[in-house]
């Protein structure tokens, strides 16, 4: 793992508010049912099917405490795909690609994470749309989604050493094109085989923007 990807840093785990002290064992319990019942009420009927109310029902806390931990139903969201990154980049890491060269693995764990979400649509289109409507107050949650994602990506170049300028420029550029590429796909604008054509020829940039060897 690089240096890069050991920076990211851990999702929040308090609730809203930068000053909030961390989370007991009881209240990171309650978070994670929330972030269950989010889960599953976006997998059955997407972005509209996840209403705060039956988010609290499900996952049995009262609305005001919901909305404590979460000020939106985009927050909510956001954090949900945060946290389906999170057990993302645990299964690549114990199941790591298998390509020789960056370029190679970088698209091959792309297609897996793409794969995954294209199992539950309903719940990838929920969790994008959120990213889609977020604001300003949101941007910590969007920032963290971001930082998990180019740790996935750093994860799977597999750098010797600390990644260069362009190289991050380049996975920044993979990222916006993994992100298009989904939208483009959910919308029914893009077929599977067409994603990966398109995060095959963006994942080249590794190779272009690899230091020269000496």
């Amino acid at each position: 793992m690089t240096a890069e990807a050991k920076a990211v840093t851990k999702p929040a785990t308090t609730p809203a508010g930068p000053a909030s002290p961390p989370l007991t064992e009881r209240q990171e319990a309650r978070r994670r049912r929330i972030l269950h019942a989010s889960a599953q009420l976006a997998s059955r009927g997407g972005f509209d099917a996840v209403q705060m109310r039956e988010v609290a029902e499900s996952s049995q806390v009262a609305l005001g405490t919901l909305y404590r931990y979460f000020p939106s139903k985009v927050h909510l969201l956001v954090a949900t795909m945060q946290d389906q990154l999170q057990h993302m980049h645990t299964t690549l890491r114990k199941r790591p690609p298998a390509g020789e060269e960056p370029a190679e693995r970088v698209a091959e764990t792309l297609m897996r994470a793409f794969r995954a979400l294209q199992r539950e649509p309903h719940l990838a289109d929920a969790m994008v749309r959120a990213l889609t409507f977020a604001d300003r107050s949101v941007s910590p949650e969007v920032d963290t989604v971001s930082r998990l994602t180019t740790a996935i990506i750093l994860d799977a170049m597999g750098l010797d050493a600390p990644p260069t300028p362009e190289q991050l420029s380049a996975v920044r550029v993979i990222e916006h094109t993994w992100h298009s590429a989904l939208i483009t796909w959910l919308s029914g604008r893009a077929s599977i085989a067409q994603v990966k054509i398109d995060i095959e020829t963006v994942c080249r940039l590794i190779d272009l923007t690899a230091p020269e060897k000496s």
